[in-house]
């Protein structure tokens, strides 16, 4: 959620886990205890120094294992990410690893979401599907990891729609009023709300 430029607070970690505020409360309470966490007191919880360090070593093994399951046994990226978010804590990172070196060091995971670690070379800036102008074409870089998480009924509709990573769009028509953003995909018209196509990021 950070990573996306989203205040991270308990109430909001309550909802993504699908837990109670009072056990996620308790949960934080811990994590400062052990220096992974701070509070702020704007309630904001921002990653000490060493959460930062635990948290990249488990998204690495998640994105490592989604690119396995992806690359090597053929599974969608929907599937992926679910199996993913069984394995992450199963994997040690030494398997980890070698898994990765196993699928030729990828940079990003399936949905485009960099792995961290991994020698990404420049970054070329990027900008949400959403702020495309009218007439203006680009290719699709990645999908939001809080997507992901949030709608993974998402990723089914952009991989139907043909809005995989790689696939050139251009932008169509904008409907403020309606809330809606209508895309060209080989050929075919997709329209999303701009919710979702501020969770689509391009060139």
């Amino acid at each position: 959620m950070s990573a996306e430029g989203e205040k991270v607070r308990a109430a909001r970690l309550a909802e993504w886990l699908g837990i109670s505020q009072p056990t996620a409360g308790a949960s934080l309470r811990r994590m400062v205890r052990d220096g992974l966490v701070q509070i702020t007191s704007a309630k904001e919880v921002r990653l000490t120094a060493r959460g930062q360090e635990t948290a990249e070593r488990i998204v690495r093994r998640h994105r490592v294992a989604e690119r396995w399951l992806t690359d090597v046994l053929g599974l969608d990226w929907v599937q992926a990410d679910e199996e993913a978010g069984k394995l992450e804590h199963a994997l040690s990172d030494d398997v980890a690893e070698r898994l990765y070196e196993h699928v030729g060091r990828p940079v990003t995971c399936p949905h485009g979401n960099p792995i961290p670690g991994a020698e990404a070379g420049t970054i070329s800036p990027e900008r949400a599907l959403r702020d495309l102008p009218p007439g203006t074409s680009s290719k699709v870089r990645r999908v939001s990891e809080v997507a992901e998480h949030d709608a993974p009924q998402l990723l089914r509709f952009l991989g139907d729609s043909g809005l995989h990573l790689g696939a050139s769009v251009v932008a169509a028509e904008h409907n403020a009023g309606a809330g809606t953003v209508t895309v060209e995909v080989g050929g075919e018209r997709v329209a999303m709300s701009l919710d979702v196509a501020g969770k689509i990021w391009v060139d």
